[in-house]
């Protein structure tokens, strides 16, 4: 079994939508990551260079979900996981819930989202 690492809630603006003001003017996002991964290391060493540093995760994500204004949410989700799994290779596997809370619809709501998982090897 595999121990986790939680970000929850990490907002980021970019620029992802199909609509042309999307790309123009943005909009916050909310990402709620689960990095899975062998901690048993830097349980016993207390070091971290043995564990999955969340604050170089989180500069992965900030860089790789705002270097390209995407049209769907399901592709920048799958372009930070890849980042992910690319550049923390103590990450076997990344489950990612992609919120946009600001999405052009005519309707009260709280967000629309995806979900997406990608693991080591499995086509990245």
């Amino acid at each position: 079994m595999m121990d986790k690492i939680y970000i929850k809630g990490l907002e980021i603006f970019a620029y992802h939508g199909v609509n042309p003001e999307e790309k123009e003017n943005g909009q916050p996002f909310l990402l709620d990551i689960t990095l899975h991964a062998s901690l048993d290391r830097a349980r016993h060493s207390d070091r971290l260079e043995d564990t999955v540093n969340y604050a170089a995760v989180r500069k992965t994500v900030q860089r790789v979900f705002t270097e390209t204004k995407y049209d769907l949410i399901e592709r920048a989700a799958q372009a930070v996981c890849s980042g992910i799994l690319e550049e923390h290779p103590l990450v076997s596997r990344v489950d990612l819930l992609l919120k946009k809370p600001e999405a052009p619809m005519n309707a009260l709501f709280d967000y629309v989202a995806v979900e997406i998982s990608a693991e080591r090897g499995a086509g990245q």
